[in-house]
């Protein structure tokens, strides 16, 4: 038997999505009315009195967000009787922001976790309730950590409702000197700096995997890259950063900062996915060819 009871779901509105534009329900609503949940999706939370004023009503002890993309106002904050915890896909305070994972994963962190929050007006600034650690895995993706920690925030969460049930749900005020920050990703966080080292590299195509994706630039396209793997250790000897060492069966060897990353499949623009040493072959790409 579920030992909380879920007393309304409050989700973004329907948005066009996919190549067709669709009109489509968030995920969290679909489940809403599959289930049969009072279900509100306010356009505006600060303005929509009717909703505000059914948030009161419904005298909620607590409320719960996870991934709900805006700053909640003062009246929603207050409306549960012991205000909203937030699930959020860090250790806090590092990685407040928007993208946590995808951060995590670009400066090559080893560790990262998952944390229940106390929400205020300010981002992810509140205090931790509760916080679980996990290590990353060699290779994660932020595709793969992301389904991780939504399993383990699912269970976080769970636990931090019953220690609040039982009054013993801690309350630590966040240290914000050690504060780092984790904003949207932009279309051009996904280029491949060729400069940094291997491992770098590496992290940041684990980090970009769902969105934007990794892509270097050879005259005039932007080649996105699907499969890669760090060789931190290889000597490059005099070659600049970009340099292609080798294209054969091995993939496409270049030159980072420090070690080589090898390209073992890529995407050109209108094209299929395809091994890179066929789009080194048909584009004349050889050792010493430079990638932008």
């Amino acid at each position: 038997m579920a030992r909380h009871e879920v007393v309304m779901v409050v989700a973004q509105p329907d948005k066009p999505a996919g190549r067709g534009m669709r009109v489509t329900a968030p995920p969290v609503a679909r489940l809403a009315r599959e289930s049969g949940l009072e279900l509100w999706q306010p356009t505006r939370l600060r303005s929509d009195e009717a909703f505000l004023s059914r948030l009161a009503e419904v005298d909620a002890d607590v409320g719960v967000t996870a991934a709900y993309g805006r700053i909640l106002p003062p009246r929603v904050l207050s409306a549960p009787r012991h205000g909203v915890l937030n699930v959020h896909a860090s250790l806090l305070p590092r990685y407040r922001g928007a993208a946590p994972i995808q951060w995590a994963l670009i400066r090559g962190e080893g560790e990262t976790g998952v944390t229940i929050m106390q929400t205020e007006e300010g981002l992810d600034t509140g205090p931790i309730r509760l916080q679980r650690r996990v290590a990353v895995e060699e290779g994660e993706d932020a595709v793969a950590l992301s389904a991780r920690l939504a399993r383990l925030g699912a269970e976080a969460l769970v636990e931090a409702l019953d220690l609040l049930a039982e009054g013993t749900l801690p309350l630590t005020p966040q240290d914000d000197s050690l504060a780092t920050h984790a904003p949207l990703l932009e279309p051009e966080d996904g280029h491949v700096r060729w400069h940094e080292s291997a491992r770098a590299v590496h992290d940041r195509f684990r980090g970009v995997s769902a969105w934007p994706g990794t892509s270097f630039r050879y005259g005039d396209e932007r080649v996105k890259v699907t499969a890669m793997s760090p060789d931190p250790g290889l000597d490059t000897g005099e070659a600049q950063p970009g340099t292609v060492l080798a294209a054969g069966a091995g993939g496409v060897v270049v030159a980072t900062g420090s070690g080589a990353v090898s390209l073992a499949s890529v995407k050109p623009p209108g094209g299929r996915v395809m091994p890179a040493r066929d789009w080194a072959n048909g584009r004349g790409v050889t050792v010493g060819t430079r990638l932008g």
